[in-house]
């Protein structure tokens, strides 16, 4: 789950990581209210969407009088912003955090992730803040610092200490970064995040460290035991059909493509992609309904299919298991059924009660074309999505 940035900084503020004053604004009357009541300029406004690159895109400006702040956020607020992490036509921007300007000396940038290769939380932290940090690690290979910690045991104090040293901070300011450094561990554990970034972490002037910038992921699989955070789900700017097929447990999301497809097991729709990919067409979803699905939850995934207006054919790829293929056939006739299915289908099943879940599409009256094998499959996409 991905939040905004204005609310990254509020879930920081409760760690006490330091963060500029600020507010959220939904109108220009609003945000004017805002920068009235601050110190003075200049004053930030940035676009509050989810995807990141804002400033590349114009949706984050500074202002240094009253004319020029009332200007700029009328630019910014319903904008549709674009970014190199939009989708083409941009997404509408409907709030924007309103922030005192601080006199910055230096731009750096940190975050925590989990890396896979090791199994740790690796930190990573650079003096080249306010970049895309695969352009640092790129260029400036000598600029990246990384540290790994074990889960099990936490952060050591000479985990921050390796950190604030590879940044070449001053004493003072290397004192703090250590404190920002556990408190920003304690949150990504408590928090159950899987990023935590700092884009930039600024050093001011007087020596003091804001994070500027605040971009956190919570990892969906335990959002279960994070029910405060349910308050943070921002589901304006995601597509509807994949806030849909959330409610119902479905990993779903929208694409492009002609081929609508439902898959059990994420390695397996991932392969499916890349078969329709070959045989000329794209895939218009991932859709992957694991391995334990029902049948209603395969009706629930068909519908969300269906729905997608530039879908012109579907293929269902399933390996039974615990998704027995009897069920699955039950929950794609009770889906077409309810659907008034208008494009061809294409099945290809196989593994427990293989033969049982094709007697019942055969004896659904409904025009499904079975696929005995993948290369049959691939056919059948081809023809129909081309």
């Amino acid at each position: 789950m991905k939040i905004q940035e204005y609310q990254a900084k509020e879930l920081f503020s409760a760690y006490d990581v330091p963060v500029p004053e600020g507010k959220v604004a939904e109108s220009i009357d609003e945000a004017v209210s805002i920068a009235e009541k601050m110190k003075g300029f200049p004053v930030a406004i940035k676009a509050q969407i989810l995807a990141g690159g804002r400033g590349k895109g114009g949706g984050v400006k500074i202002a240094h009088s009253s004319e020029e702040f009332k200007e700029k956020t009328k630019q910014i607020l319903g904008m549709n912003l674009i970014t190199p992490q939009t989708e083409k036509q941009g997404e509408r921007v409907g709030k924007v955090l309103v922030e005192q300007g601080v006199d910055i000396d230096k731009e750096l940038y940190l975050s925590l992730v989990f890396d896979r290769s090791s199994s740790k939380v690796a930190i990573i932290a650079s003096m080249a803040g306010g970049m895309d940090i695969e352009e640092v690690a790129e260029k400036y290979p000598e600029k990246i610092v990384k540290v790994r910690i074990n889960p099990l045991l936490g952060i050591q104090p000479y985990h921050a200490r390796q950190v604030a040293f590879g940044l070449d901070l001053p004493s003072g300011a290397r004192k703090e970064l250590i404190s920002i450094l556990n408190k920003l561990y304690k949150f990504y554990q408590e928090k159950d995040c899987n990023l935590l970034e700092i884009n930039p972490l600024v050093l001011t002037k007087q020596e003091e460290l804001l994070a500027m910038d605040a971009k956190v992921n919570f990892d969906d699989s335990a959002l279960f035991r994070q029910k405060e955070l349910s308050e943070y789900q921002e589901t304006s700017q995601e597509h509807p059909l994949e806030v849909e097929a959330n409610k119902y447990g479905l990993n779903y999301i929208k694409m492009e493509g002609n081929v609508g497809n439902m898959v059990n097991g994420a390695g397996l729709a991932m392969a499916t992609m890349d078969m329709i990919k070959q045989v000329g067409a794209n895939p218009a979803n991932f859709l992957d309904v694991g391995g334990g699905a029902n049948a209603e939850m395969v009706e629930n995934g068909f519908r969300i299919i269906l729905q997608d207006e530039n879908v012109k054919c579907v293929l269902v790829n399933i390996f039974g298991g615990i998704l027995r293929c009897d069920v699955l056939a039950n929950g794609v006739v009770q889906a077409a059924e309810r659907t008034g299915l208008n494009v061809p289908v294409v099945i290809r099943m196989e593994g427990t009660n293989v033969e049982e879940g094709r007697r019942i599409l055969a004896d659904s009256g409904l025009d499904f074309r079975l696929a005995k094998d993948l290369n049959e499959a691939s056919q059948k996409i081809s023809e129909f999505a081309n």
